[in-house]
């Protein structure tokens, strides 16, 4: 059976302050947009996660709840993972490798340099930096997620919130 991994940065979020610590840093008024431009776009190209996990710093925490009420998905099924903020990729492999099999298609919310890093170890695919906001889709053909390592996927697409507005 087909799995698909929908990786997805964060959006643009407000500047770290003194005041602010990088956890609780909030999503700004762009980040906000692209996340919904980004949610609208996966509902239009009919991709409809069944699972989400996400790290819970806010900023990627309010990409994730953006995207999925975009979606028409209660965010009260959002699983927030604490490892994923600041694990690095290891612990985006232990949150996929951990879903159960009833999952076809999980997004997973994350942060740079990280997410960029899983998905070129996932995919065996150079992608230089996931831009915020941005949405790696990677599949993989006869595969169970607890099986999934290095070089397992296939990148099938990577689009920007900036690609997505020069199509609209």
């Amino acid at each position: 059976m087909k799995k698909t991994l929908i990786l997805v940065r964060h959006a643009t979020a407000e500047d770290q302050t003194l005041l602010t610590k990088d956890f609780d840093r909030n999503l700004n008024s762009k980040g906000l947009g692209e996340a919904a431009v980004m949610g609208e776009w996966l509902a239009e190209t009919n991709v409809r996660p069944d699972i989400f996990i996400t790290s819970p710093a806010s900023r990627a925490y309010k990409t994730a709840v953006i995207m999925a009420e975009k979606l028409g998905v209660n965010v009260g099924l959002l699983i927030s993972k604490p490892e994923v903020y600041d694990g690095g990729p290891k612990a985006y492999l232990n949150a996929i490798n951990g879903v159960s099999e009833e999952f076809s298609m999980l997004a997973l919310f994350g942060h740079n340099p990280d997410i960029t890093y899983f998905a070129e170890y996932i995919s065996g695919t150079s992608l230089g930096s996931m831009k915020k906001g941005s949405v790696a889709i990677i599949e993989f053909e006869n595969f169970k997620w607890e099986e999934i390592s290095a070089k397992t996927g296939n990148l099938t697409l990577y689009k920007t919130p900036k690609q997505v507005r020069d199509v609209d």
